[in-house]
């Protein structure tokens, strides 16, 4: 179970090792996204990603004879980095295994901290995982199908909350859940009358038609800019959270994810990641279910791209 006495003991936790990410107010962009825009702004993150906080919660969570057998990480590449940073504070060997459609800059991150990193095909990341784990003692540090990870990740929703106490939404990139599963049981927990809306790649709709069937689906791989939103099936421990406590959830076509990283960019001077872009895509394609008075949350989860993507768009 996740409850909000879990978010709280990792906020102390973690404290000392992460940035107190700001909110900034980006009035600019209010005519244009049809609300009060403010944004979590999570790209400016130590490792430029929110999945430091999990990362650091679920090892700083471990017993250290576990942790000195080393680490093992599926990962896009933002928990890795998370995983690699936190193994690297802790002097512990770690290996992530990576797509092989892994931006070079997320790769580049990893081995810069000293991680070795193993690539494979997307589907099957969790195979290879689980195979080193066996061969070599490596304990799995999850990407979100963890209480651990989902409690670290919740933080990001206190400090929303403090920071900007008359919030009225708050729009979260979802893959696998684990951001959304955290954010959703703090905030309901404190102020349940915000609105918690997850925004998901039209091309991976595992959650939208997960939550219509009333069950976990796999959907079919299928490549997107948002190469951080790719898991195939929402976790088990974090779909029943997300049943209960997210409002909405929508689908952000791959235009709009481009338009909301070009508009982050050029009209708000933020760099962000196409995953953390998807939100103000979703605003940008009029999905999102939020009034033009509403002091709305951008959660921008994260900042790891290259030049040469931003290039390419």
């Amino acid at each position: 179970m996740l409850k909000l006495d879990n978010i709280q003991a990792a906020k102390m936790k973690i404290a000392s090792y992460i940035y107190e990410t700001p909110i900034i107010r980006l009035q600019g962009l209010d005519e244009l996204l049809h609300c009060n825009v403010s944004l979590k702004a999570e790209n400016m993150q130590k490792t430029n990603s929110f999945k430091l906080r999990g990362a650091l919660t679920k090892m700083l969570s471990m017993p250290l004879e576990q942790l000195q057998q080393g680490v093992v990480a599926a990962s896009s590449g933002n928990h890795g980095i998370g995983v690699s940073f936190a193994a690297k504070l802790l002097n512990i060997p770690a290996t992530i295994v990576l797509p092989d459609t892994a931006p070079p800059i997320k790769i580049e991150g990893i081995r810069a901290l000293g991680a070795n990193v193993i690539q494979c095909k997307l589907a099957e990341r969790q195979g290879v995982t689980e195979k080193l784990s066996l061969e070599h003692g490596y304990a799995i540090i999850h990407p979100y199908d963890d209480y651990d990870i989902m409690a670290g990740q919740g933080t990001v929703g206190l400090e929303i909350l403090q920071q900007l106490p008359h919030v009225d939404a708050i729009v979260v990139p979802i893959g696998g859940g684990g951001l959304i599963s955290g954010v959703a049981t703090a905030v309901k927990a404190m102020a349940p009358h915000v609105k918690i809306i997850g925004v998901e790649p039209t091309v991976v709709p595992r959650y939208s038609e997960s939550l219509q069937a009333g069950e976990r689906l796999l959907v079919k791989e299928q490549k997107s800019l948002a190469d951080a939103l790719l898991p195939l099936q929402p976790g088990e421990r974090n779909f029943p959270i997300v049943e209960k406590l997210v409002d909405a959830i929508v689908r952000v076509d791959e235009a709009s994810i481009v338009s909301g990283m070009k508009t982050l960019l050029l009209n708000g001077k933020i760099l962000a990641e196409p995953s953390s872009a998807i939100g103000i895509g979703a605003a940008l394609q009029g999905i999102l279910p939020v009034a033009k008075s509403d002091h709305v949350c951008f959660l921008i989860s994260g900042g790891n791209v290259g030049f040469n993507q931003i290039q390419s768009l």
